[in-house]
């Protein structure tokens, strides 16, 4: 990750994670909002189950892509974490990316046992989120030692969406289907995507002026793009909420009432086969 594209394929994953949760929970807060109606198939519980298991292949996919980019891109270690012949350790900073990946792949496979099967608890997926946000961030905070001011202080920022993801998370655990907390765990995910672009633009500059790493004004000046890069972050999901709701709510007011009688005596149907199942 020490590299541009290294800091830019983490912030391209998660900005897809980040829109697609937030397209995801507005639209199923919307769809329950109007559960009397029941006019949308997404108001079934079989429907978010394959919605759920297509989210964990995907992830658990990235993921496996993750790790493979770090040991194999770019010189990487190759699975290799010890040089006998030096003795010496083989690219550590490789190796921590690769197990932050390794987490967030976990994460994935327990969702897809999770909504596979009925052996375990519901709320186990998104212990595992909390739980790989949690890794990501104790990865990084000891993956500043030695580095100059504002390599560590762009990272350092980095580490408050982080663990912001993580709490937010964790509580899901206990408040499933909260639109709040999973609308702030969307923006947190979205705010560490657009960071960790941002910190490839400053650390690894394309063209231009490279940045004074110890200059204390590129730090106020970083400090303050961050706060930009939350309210980037807050609107996009609210625009997000609004445009899903709108969605929905102008679907609602197309449908027929005949047709609205008879998605209603089908979900019912749904419902009656998913308890005898």
């Amino acid at each position: 990750m020490g590299s541009f594209k290294g800091h830019a394929l983490p912030g391209s994953l998660f900005l897809i994670a980040g829109l697609w949760w937030s397209v995801k929970s507005s639209l199923l807060y919307a769809t329950r909002r109007n559960k009397s109606h029941r006019s949308t198939r997404l108001a079934n519980k079989a429907t978010q189950k394959r919605l759920e298991i297509i989210e964990a292949s995907v992830s658990l996919f990235f993921s496996v892509v993750g790790i493979l980019a770090e040991q194999f891109a770019a010189n990487g270690p190759s699975f290799h974490l010890h040089d006998n012949t030096g003795q010496h350790w083989e690219l550590l900073m490789n190796w921590q990316h690769s197990t932050m990946y390794l987490f967030f792949g976990l994460a994935g496979a327990m969702s897809l046992i999770v909504h596979t099967t009925d052996a375990i608890p519901l709320a186990l997926d998104r212990l595992m989120i909390a739980i790989a946000f949690f890794n990501e961030g104790f990865l990084f905070l000891y993956h500043l030692h030695g580095r100059l001011m504002l390599d560590v202080h762009v990272h350092q920022l980095l580490l408050f969406a982080i663990f912001g993801g993580a709490v937010t998370a964790f509580l899901e655990v206990f408040h499933r289907g909260n639109i709040l907390l999973e609308l702030l765990r969307c923006t947190l995910t979205l705010l560490q995507a657009s960071w960790f672009w941002q910190i490839s633009f400053v650390l690894y500059p394309l063209n231009g002026p490279k940045w004074d790493l110890e200059d204390h004004s590129n730090m106020m000046f970083v400090t303050m793009c961050f706060c930009w890069h939350l309210a980037v972050a807050l609107l996009t999901v609210s625009a997000v909420y609004g445009i899903v709701t709108c969605v929905v709510h102008s679907r609602l007011q197309r449908t027929p009432p005949m047709e609205m009688g008879l998605l209603k005596a089908r979900e019912q149907e749904h419902e009656s086969e998913e308890e005898i199942l």
